[in-house]
């Protein structure tokens, strides 16, 4: 694929992963644009587009462990710690994170074929980027601001797992509806975010070791580069997202990006029953 597609979908996804506007919403809503426009050099098969999807999906992975290099750290060292019989707050920041992981692992593993047949689709993207932006919106609004990370309890981390099931549909995001979660059971701002972030890691890792295992077993090597180069770049543009979005957010709120799903969501409606697309 030209290396110039390859930038196009590693800063999409780079910037819209940690975002609350939903990345895989929006790499569907590229690999449209390239279609319909018919750009030379893109791959038609979609299983293939969903592993490069992936592939710069493990970029941001990386942006994310070294952002958050320290929770990883004391969630390590907290554990090591655990296994000699001694509790520490990084062990148990690392059982909220793995405990809230859970509910996505068998839904993913089984409903990736689901998502493919049924809920790629403009339309789809178009209501769950306008109905979860408000929703979004109202726990911003109403929730309070009163919880910080260590005051996480363990059934308020399997809520936020829950809902974290809900972004296998394009167009939720995860790192929104996981922050909404959080928002509304009364954490700030940037702790929603915080914990949003680290449940990243467990998640997109899952997904990027399955695609791996898809390339292995393909052959396709040249996909294979192609998803080498779009994870470096997806890495580079994540890391200045992530970095952007936790500064905003320690002094200001959610709203512009409620708007942005609002006007997006509206858009891609319009656009789906005017017959535009």
């Amino acid at each position: 694929m030209p290396l110039l597609l390859l930038a196009i979908l590693a800063l999409v996804q780079g910037i819209t992963e940690f975002l609350p506007i939903s990345s895989s919403g929006h790499l569907v809503l590229v690999w449209e644009v390239f279609d319909r426009t018919a750009t030379e050099g893109v791959r038609a098969v979609e299983a293939e587009r969903l592993d490069l999807d992936v592939a710069v999906h493990v970029g941001t992975l990386a942006a994310v462990c070294l952002y958050f290099w320290r929770d990883i750290w004391h969630m390590a060292v907290g554990l090591l710690r655990l296994a000699t019989g001694r509790r520490d707050p990084g062990a148990r920041l690392a059982g909220l994170v793995l405990l809230a992981s859970l509910p996505i692992i068998p839904v993913g593993y089984f409903g990736k074929d689901l998502v493919l047949i049924y809920f790629r689709d403009i339309a789809v993207i178009g209501w769950t980027t306008l109905g979860f932006g408000i929703l979004l919106g109202l726990a911003d609004r109403f929730g309070m601001l009163i919880n910080r990370l260590e005051h996480l309890g363990w059934v308020q981390a399997l809520i936020v797992g829950i809902a974290q099931v809900l972004a296998l549909v394009p167009g939720t995001s995860r790192s929104g509806i996981t922050m909404t979660a959080a928002r509304f059971l009364g954490f700030e701002r940037s702790e929603a975010a915080r914990f949003s972030m680290l449940l990243a890691i467990p998640a997109i890792a899952g997904a990027g070791s399955l695609a791996g295992l898809d390339l292995y077993q393909n052959g396709d090597l040249s996909l294979g580069r192609d998803a080498a180069v779009a994870a470096v770049l997806a890495f580079i543009a994540a890391l200045v997202a992530i970095a952007a979005m936790m500064a905003w957010l320690r002094r200001a709120s959610f709203t512009p990006f409620v708007i942005y799903r609002i006007l997006l969501g509206i858009l891609l409606l319009a656009l789906v029953y005017g017959g535009v697309i």
